[in-house]
């Protein structure tokens, strides 16, 4: 898995020139859902169509989507209806997602949060596995699940292990440490979003601002860095072409150590 994936949740009307505009740039990889409320994810197939038509390898592009349950949506635009059964809610986004984006095979394939009953949640679960048994899925894994014991009791049912955690990265859930340390502990990639948005005051510290003076980078740079030598994967959101270019050029620099560990502390 790359080491930064280009989110497109709320971009609109703009989706298809930002994915072209990212996968041009020079990222890898590319998350979307099939949640019509919040994302145009016929539109990244549009954008990852132009992209391919301009020379990038599918075979270099991660195409991470999501299952969202009826919770999460629109119930009046969405991939399949109310009266539908848990089983036939997850044929028909998974067949509309490939649809959309224009593809056969899907690198990752997420639920997009938790939802009741628990029992829906594991059929929906146990459908994916198949979507990985047939070829059709590369991985799996869930976002927006918060509470470690729901999730190590989905990893410990499953029999194609999710490889994949992605939640908000922020300090109401105390920046995930403990669903962190078990993501480590069982090879799961743990990707961040609003890594940026929710931390106003990490970007604004006195301890990134001497990195930035030191290194001569971004203080979202620096952050991205840091992300990605705790094991983190961050989304980037960014509408900026020089953004994209600027957040993707964090390979030539390393943070020490006890940089790392005063970054943490900004954590606690």
């Amino acid at each position: 898995m790359p080491n930064m994936i280009y989110g497109t949740a709320w971009k609109k009307e703009n989706t298809t020139k930002l994915v072209e505009d990212a996968l041009l740039s020079g990222f890898k990889a590319i998350d979307t859902a099939c949640q019509p409320k919040h994302y145009r994810e016929d539109l990244v197939g549009l954008g990852l169509e132009n992209a391919l038509k301009k020379g990038i390898n599918r075979e270099d592009v991660f195409v991470q989507t999501k299952f969202t349950p009826i919770s999460g949506q629109d119930v009046n635009d969405m991939p399949y209806f109310t009266h539908d059964n848990i089983i036939t809610q997850v044929e028909k986004s998974f067949l509309k997602s490939k649809e959309n984006l224009k593809l056969d095979f899907i690198d990752s394939y997420l639920i997009h949060s938790p939802f009741n009953p628990i029992e829906d949640m594991v059929k929906v679960y146990k459908k994916m596995e198949e979507f990985v048994q047939n070829r059709e899925v590369g991985q799996l894994g869930i976002s927006n699940c918060y509470d470690l014991k729901l999730f190590s009791y989905l990893y410990d049912i499953a029999k194609v292990k999710p490889k994949v955690l992605q939640n908000r990265f922020y300090v109401d859930s105390k920046y995930d440490k403990e669903l962190r340390e078990f993501c480590k502990q069982k090879d799961i990639t743990y990707q961040s979003f609003w890594s940026l948005t929710a931390n106003p005051n990490i970007l604004a510290s006195s301890e990134i601002t001497s990195l930035v003076s030191k290194y001569g980078k971004t203080k979202e740079q620096i952050f991205y860095k840091f992300l990605n030598q705790i094991e983190i994967t961050p989304l980037n959101g960014t509408t900026s072409k020089i953004h994209m270019l600027e957040d993707l050029d964090i390979d030539d620099f390393l943070l020490e150590e006890n940089e790392i560990i005063l970054i943490q502390n900004l954590l606690n």
